[in-house]
């Protein structure tokens, strides 16, 4: 169960945190934060104590209540679905600007070393037709040294895009990629659909933890209202030592002679009924029950109260004590 426990905790924290990335992000006042963050931490508390109250009516057989419950559960569950959703699209958005900031600078410099390229192609128009224009002296030389000082920005822009550092895509951009292609999609659609994937997934994966947790204590309360024998019932047990055939046979013999004897006898005058209080001497002291009260109470029929007065005789006569794990053992009569 502790195992359990960790992983509803784990579910409805994950839960409680997605929703806060949305809620938190709709007003940036340090007090509607807290408000609007109060909120989403009652939406998702909510939502878990409703789905286990459904699960106790129903067990309960209220279909009524089940059924408020659960419809008071799914209104709860759309808003914290729509939450999880905001929060974890607002992480991936997240992710996917660092991304972008790396690309777009890239991108700027892939422009301006596309334009000094564009401009060099333009100088050696015109050099060609200062060549045409027998000019070579003054016009191409020129052009020369102008393409040499491109040339050399080209390559300091180059290498300043070249040092700039390589922004990892992560396993869900990656991922979302990968189905982006695989579904022939674009990358906002994919995206959409794995996030409302995982907060669906994350919503039910945390009420079935719930529920689990509702079940072990629904069986707890019935185990314990049934009042079942436990191993403590069995301590104070003597341990018997096996009947041998020889000893059968001579109870039978026994009995054949105790049932002749009677026939020939005058029928006894009927004995008067033993007092509760004779009934558990006699049971205990002939070992036909263990010295527990329990036992007393299940083997003679009687009462809690009737076998704690009883009990508590037994102890002022010193026939009875107490253990110090709080057992009774039984001492029967001190012969004097």
């Amino acid at each position: 169960m502790w195992t359990v426990y960790s992983f509803t905790s784990a579910s409805i924290l994950a839960s409680i945190i997605f929703s806060l990335l949305l809620f938190l992000s709709i007003d940036e006042d340090p007090l509607m934060q807290f408000l609007f963050g109060g909120l989403a931490v009652i939406f998702e508390l909510g939502k878990f104590f409703a789905w286990y109250e459904f699960g106790e009516r129903r067990s309960r057989r209220n279909y009524t209540g089940a059924f408020s419950a659960f419809a008071f559960y799914t209104v709860l569950a759309a808003i914290s679905i729509g939450g999880s959703i905001g929060g974890i699209n607002s992480a991936t958005n997240q992710a996917q600007s660092h991304v972008n900031v790396q690309q777009s600078k890239v991108t700027a410099f892939n422009m301006q070393i596309d334009a000094i390229e564009q401009q060099i192609a333009l100088n050696n128009v015109a050099a060609e037709k200062y060549i045409q224009m027998e000019r070579i002296a003054t016009g191409v030389t020129r052009i020369q040294k102008e393409n040499d000082k491109l040339r050399h920005q080209q390559q300091e822009l180059a290498m300043q895009r070249d040092s700039l550092p390589v922004v990892s895509q992560g396993s869900v951009l990656g991922l979302i990629d990968s189905l982006a292609k695989s579904l022939n999609v674009q990358t906002q659609t994919a995206q959409l659909g794995l996030v409302v994937f995982l907060s669906v997934l994350l919503d039910f994966f945390a009420a079935f933890f719930v529920g689990l947790i509702g079940e072990e204590q629904r069986f707890r309360h019935q185990f314990r209202r049934m009042n079942p024998i436990t191993i403590d019932a069995f301590d104070n047990e003597p341990h018997k030592q096996p009947e041998l055939l020889t000893d059968m046979r001579s109870d039978t013999e026994d009995k054949a002679s105790t049932v002749s004897t009677s026939d020939n006898s005058e029928p006894e005058v009927a004995a008067e009924p033993l007092t509760p209080y004779e009934q558990v001497f006699n049971a205990l002291n002939e070992n036909k029950v263990n010295c527990t009260k329990r036992a007393i109470t299940r083997f003679l029929k009687m009462s809690s109260e009737e076998v704690d007065d009883i009990f508590k005789q037994f102890m002022e006569e010193g026939i009875v004590s107490k253990k110090p794990n709080n057992h009774y053992q039984w001492h029967g009569l001190q012969e004097s």
